[in-house]
């Protein structure tokens, strides 16, 4: 097992890889990942599926779905709903040795339906039975309409991968669904125990918004400290609202913590390290999501310390407010990002649609 990777399971991280690919489940490397690099779940999502769809590895499963005269919607859902599946079942050990908090695979519902709460609900349903594991996870966007959603998919008792959240304000309006959807399954006499979540929070494109705002404000001195202290300040939120009375409760009928999870992990400056996102994101009951190349870094040469959030919470809160006052309006720029966040997964899903179109129809 490698060692630093241990130091950070250790740690409390928990370490899930931020890709999913056919060739990976076929050839061993998932199975190699877990065993060697303390991986602990997947994380998928349509620009991952629409790179992969394009490698070798599919031309049997499009020849099924072309006999089937399927659309490529439909072949979209079986191929990659059979990849979570599978991932799912190569996760098993670590799904029960972890009583259901990790060993956990994500499948993402049709970016187009960020904005439709009925259509969102009705298709993670869908997912779901595709799927059919019980280590799979849903994954909603954390859009206004999303939160309806959320609220309705936990009440269900699927587990639910909450995604796209990147101020604190909406990360609040998060949990408040998660707690509700909790408490609508319980009235429901679902087991609460088997419902478990993870909220989303990205990192990078933080840092890629406000660094270039900065820059154009004369301010390059307050570059690349955003990200850190907006992911920071998510867990002291993530602390403070899974405790006290109405938690107790819900945690005394069997409910999980809804652990925030730190998504787009990879630096996208060269000029910072390129664990940065890792090795000061480090507390107890944070899921970091990685591209391969990241973890393979922190793999490398990552220095783990055993905490490095909560004794930041007073900084980040400094480096935010002078950033506010440099003129950069962080709730513009979180608004814009979930904007373009969805927008960028409707044009992936729009290259996996025309990439599976060719497909079905036998092109190359």
């Amino acid at each position: 097992m490698n060692k630093n990777l241990k130091s950070l399971t250790d740690a409390g991280v928990s370490i899930w890889l931020d890709d999913l690919s056919r060739e990976r489940i076929e050839s061993g490397n998932l199975e190699d990942l877990i065993q060697n690099y303390s991986v602990r779940g997947v994380t998928t999502n349509p620009t991952i599926f629409a790179a992969a769809l394009k490698g070798s590895s599919y031309g049997e499963a499009m020849e099924v779905e072309r006999s089937l005269g399927s659309s490529a919607g439909q072949a979209i859902a079986n191929v990659t709903s059979a990849d979570v599946a599978a991932a799912c079942d190569i996760f098993n050990g670590v799904y029960f040795e972890s009583h259901g908090v990790d060993g956990r695979v994500s499948i993402e519902v049709e970016p187009g339906l960020a904005n439709d709460a009925a259509g969102t609900i009705s298709q993670a349903l869908e997912l779901y039975a595709l799927v059919n594991r019980e280590n799979v996870m849903i994954k909603i966007p954390a859009t206004i309409p999303g939160l309806e959603a959320i609220t309705a998919v936990t009440a269900a008792g699927i587990s639910v991968n909450v995604t796209l959240i990147f101020s604190i304000d909406r990360y609040s309006q998060v949990i408040d669904a998660y707690l509700e959807g909790l408490k609508q399954a319980l009235s429901a006499g679902k087991d609460l125990s088997k419902i478990h979540s993870v909220a989303s929070f990205f990192v990078s494109r933080v840092d890629t918004e406000v660094d270039a705002r900065l820059i154009s404000l004369g301010k390059p001195d307050l570059k690349s400290k955003a990200a850190l202290a907006n992911a920071q300040l998510a867990y002291e939120l993530f602390l403070a609202r899974f405790q006290g009375s109405a938690w107790n409760e819900l945690s005394a009928s069997g409910a999980n913590l809804q652990r925030p999870l730190m998504a787009s992990t990879g630096v996208k400056d060269p000029a910072l390290p390129d664990t940065l996102y890792v090795t000061e994101l480090v507390s107890k009951n944070i899921v970091n999501t990685m591209p391969e190349k990241t973890m393979m870094a922190t793999a490398d040469h990552g220095v783990i310390p055993s905490e490095s959030v909560i004794s930041s919470f007073e900084t980040a809160k400094r480096v935010l407010a002078d950033i506010a006052a440099a003129g950069v309006n962080m709730q513009e720029v979180t608004d814009l990002l979930e904007k373009e966040g969805v927008e960028k997964f409707i044009v992936s899903w729009g290259e996996l649609v025309e990439t599976v179109e060719q497909s079905l129809k036998g092109s190359n």
